[in-house]
């Protein structure tokens, strides 16, 4: 059975959707006012393994991400360039299209725009009105946090903790600091749409709801983003949607974990912001980053950890990914059966796809779910070594379709392999009797052991690059030790 871990109770759910066989998830989307970075990739993904892995397990899956196409960041954009505010987000909403294509981000079945919603918002905000939770100043409209009683549930935190921890902008016209906007009046210069309260926009949150209740209904089963959407985004979101209709808002919320260059949390402020287009554009590299390398990347780390972008961890990702497809080539090519290697084949895919939809099936645990897909490539080795037909060398590259679909990797059949382990492997083979001794080999380990163990993770780099020069491969084990092999 597929669990959950659901922010709102904190604990794993086993998940039961509200109609059997059939699910509807909300995931946040961008804000279009520059290039998606990073960040946003992580989370794009995340929720696209998501829907492919309910899909690949039977459930019929409405998927809406939306975009916040009119803000204060799009508005401040467009005075900075110049531009009409509409120009700004055509071109940014063009440029995620552009990346998410990059990545192999399926597109969702529905992706609204705020602009095209203002009727339902501007009815969801007469409803909390008449309701008495929302009231007017001025052309402004604000929710009254205090009329409703269960706010902070998703983040665990009372009212004057999270009144404490968050930026709250100073407005006397407020009956309680942390009201917030459902529709703010308009200013000179910034646009607007007509509205009981006069011209103004809407607020962030409020847009969200109105969108979700009107693609999903007013209950629906998954609601997704980022761990830094808790609050106040999806917070201010169950508040005025469970007001609203008096019903659960989403059942299952789900975030994913921040992003970390070097150990350190992404900021521009910090120098280590990277957006999708620069990594898929670096020139670093002696060939282009594609995106099953930034797939793998990101999955093998859970969804709900932090997870560490680095050019080494590229690098691997990379380096895994040319197993799998020198493994494709050999299955593309003519076989025959012997020593039964065909009779076995059957148990170990068998194996493979109960390892990969268990950890699937555990709150998407995708590295347990990549590792059974490690194990089945070596099973694989070993039976075509044996003798494998052409007809199951077939059969075992298809299996890896299928189940690499799931996390859409393994669908090219043409590969770039890394030209450096080429020249790596031919330049050992021609030093073979000057090649490092294993005493230096064990004693270069050893030190690149204590400089992870001092977090001197720039030594350790350095380290397994001159171990690579000198054809070396390390693998890392989860108790901390190393093992290498030529």
């Amino acid at each position: 059975m597929l669990r959950i871990h659901n922010t709102l109770t904190g604990r794993k759910d086993p998940f039961e959707p509200l109609v059997p066989g059939t699910v509807r998830m909300y995931v946040c989307g961008v804000t279009v006012y520059d290039d998606c970075h990073i960040g946003h990739a992580r989370s794009a993904l995340v929720f696209d393994v998501i829907r492919r892995h309910l899909e690949y397990s039977g459930f019929s899956v409405t998927f809406v991400k939306n975009f916040t196409d009119v803000d204060d960041k799009i508005i401040k954009r467009a005075h900075e360039r110049g531009k009409p505010w509409q120009e700004i987000t055509a071109e940014y909403i063009e440029a995620y299209y552009r990346d998410m294509g990059r990545l192999g981000i399926k597109p969702a079945t529905v992706e609204p725009k705020a602009t095209e919603h203002m009727a339902e918002i501007i009815g969801l905000v007469q409803e909390l009105i008449r309701k008495d939770v929302a009231y007017q100043v001025n052309g402004d409209v604000y929710f009254q946090v205090e009329r409703y009683g269960a706010y902070g549930r998703l983040s665990k935190r009372k009212m004057e903790d999270l009144q404490a921890g968050a930026r709250v902008e100073v407005d006397e016209r407020k009956r309680h600091p942390m009201d917030f906007a459902l529709w703010k009046g308009a200013k000179p210069g910034e646009p607007a749409w007509e509205s009981p309260w006069g011209p103004g926009r809407p607020g962030w949150h409020i847009e969200c709801s109105a969108m979700a209740m009107k693609h999903l209904g007013e209950t629906f089963d998954i609601h997704g983003g980022g761990m830094d959407l808790i609050f106040p985004h999806h917070e201010n979101e169950i508040a005025q949607s469970c007001a609203a209709t008096g019903k659960e808002f989403a059942r299952y919320w789900l975030h994913n974990g921040f992003v970390q260059i070097n150990q350190e949390k992404m900021s521009k402020s910090l120098g280590n912001f990277f957006t999708i287009r620069e990594i898929f554009e670096k020139s670093e590299w002696p060939e282009a980053i594609t995106g099953e390398i930034l797939r793998y990347f990101l999955l093998t780390t859970h969804y709900r950890s932090p997870l560490d972008f680095s050019d080494q961890g590229l690098r691997e990702a990379k380096n895994v990914l040319d197993g799998f497809y020198d493994l494709f080539k050999r299955l593309a090519e003519a076989g025959q059966s012997s020593s039964g290697a065909d009779d076995e084949l059957p148990f170990d895919i068998g194996f493979a796809e109960v390892t990969f939809k268990n950890g699937m099936d555990d709150d998407f645990n995708t590295p347990v779910a990549l590792a059974a897909l490690q194990q089945l490539r070596g099973a694989i080795n070993k039976l075509i070594q044996k003798g494998l037909s052409t007809e199951a060398r077939k059969a075992a590259r298809e299996k890896f379709r299928s189940l690499g679909d799931v996390f859409g990797l393994f669908q090219l059949n043409t590969w770039q392999f890394n030209p450096l382990k080429k020249i790596a492997r031919e330049a050992v083979t021609a030093l073979k009797e000057e090649r490092m001794p294993d005493s230096a080999i064990e004693t270069r380990l050893a030190e690149r052991i204590e400089a992870k163990k001092k977090k001197d993770f720039k030594l350790a780099d350095e380290i397994r690059a001159e171990l690579a020069s000198q054809g070396i491969t390390i693998e890392d084990r989860p108790d901390g030790t190393s093992r290498w092999k030529r």
